[in-house]
């Protein structure tokens, strides 16, 4: 069943936390919400659970209008970051709470019960509390119970920021996996973790300032963003100011090669290059530059090199020998590589 926002603006007090969104998650896809803190990603989800009122537009679940009917008759299923166990049921009782609230059969009870622990590689921990249960294996149960109502629709808010980097990863790795094996079922994914959307989202939503800025496949988000807060947001990306000229674009004076079409010669733009893509030593496009930064990641160095006032990241494969603090050195990226981007850089 599919989620769609018709031109949703919600306010406070006056005051626009959402404006005018219009997006449409598709029946069994997984759809990120990417942004800042106050970007309006949050109070997108709250809307589509029914626990914030639009001010103007409307909100539909599998085409039907949803807008005025309370949270409980929207058959929708949710998790949050901070668990919302109740500490004095066991597991099977914190997953069954949804399905008393709804005066669901004791026996039917019992067994979706016993399937979402299932799903959610849960079942043997059944008669524990929350409290004898790891910060991942509370969020497990968090979207058991989720997933025990059968929900048309799983709405995620940052359900993985409390969790340290391994067991996120692996919470990562399950909820894709859940993805693959509840295929009816959309997901709305809140997020301000570019790892997570480029991981799980078949598509993400970027939001800023309330608005939606770009939506797309990772892929296409990663590889051709439209503007500089997307590609900032979306995986990291070096963004310089250039000038356009008839075989490229000049940085400072230094001609580059660059796919510049429908761009007019001499007009102002930003020049999108990923860190990963930009090659120390000798190349194409060669950027000379002074190196202010080095940071060690294991298996790669960044260098942060200014070049005409202007810092750009370089993601080089480990160096046996990597140059020192104030080293003159030259980067390269090849002309595919870079993507020209309307003038102006990111505030994200």
């Amino acid at each position: 069943m599919g989620i769609r926002f018709d031109s949703v603006t919600v306010a406070y007090d006056g005051n626009v936390v959402l404006d005018s969104l219009d997006l449409t998650v598709e029946p069994g896809e997984v759809m990120a919400l990417l942004g800042p803190s106050g970007s309006g990603k949050t109070t997108a989800l709250r809307a589509v659970a029914g626990f914030v009122r639009p001010a103007s537009g409307r909100v539909y679940l599998g085409g039907e209008d949803v807008t005025d009917l309370p949270p409980y008759r929207r058959g929708i299923g949710m998790v949050v970051q901070s668990y919302a166990l109740f500490p004095h049921l066991r597991v099977d009782e914190n997953v069954a709470f949804g399905l008393k609230a709804r005066r669901t059969p004791k026996g039917e009870i019992r067994q979706r019960v016993a399937e979402a622990l299932e799903l959610t590689g849960m079942a043997g921990y059944a008669r524990r509390h929350p409290r004898e249960l790891s910060g991942g294996q509370q969020q497990r149960v968090a979207i058991a119970r989720a997933l025990a109502i059968r929900p048309r629709v799983l709405l995620l808010d940052e359900p993985l920021s409390a969790l340290d980097a391994r067991l996120r990863s692996g919470m990562l790795t399950e909820l894709a996996r859940l993805h693959r094996e509840l295929p009816d079922v959309s997901m709305l994914y809140v997020t301000h973790d570019q790892v997570e959307a480029l991981t799980l989202a078949d598509r993400i939503a970027v939001m800023d300032s309330a608005r939606l800025r770009a939506c797309g496949t990772p892929r296409e988000l990663y590889r051709a963003p439209t503007d500089a807060f997307t590609a900032s947001f979306v995986g990291g990306a070096n963004l310089v100011p250039v000038t356009v000229t008839a075989g490229g674009v000049s940085l400072a004076g230094t001609e580059l090669k660059l796919d510049t079409a429908g761009a007019a010669v001499g007009a102002r733009a930003t020049l999108c290059v990923r860190p990963h893509l930009v090659g120390l030593g000798e190349g194409p496009n060669r950027l000379p530059g002074t190196v202010r930064e080095i940071q060690w990641r294991g298996a790669t160095h960044r260098l942060y090199v200014e070049v005409d006032g202007h810092t750009v990241m370089a993601d080089v494969r480990e160096l046996k020998a990597p140059p020192a603090l104030g080293d003159t050195v030259d980067l390269h990226f090849a002309p595919d590589d870079g993507v020209l981007l309307p003038a102006g850089v990111s505030h994200g």
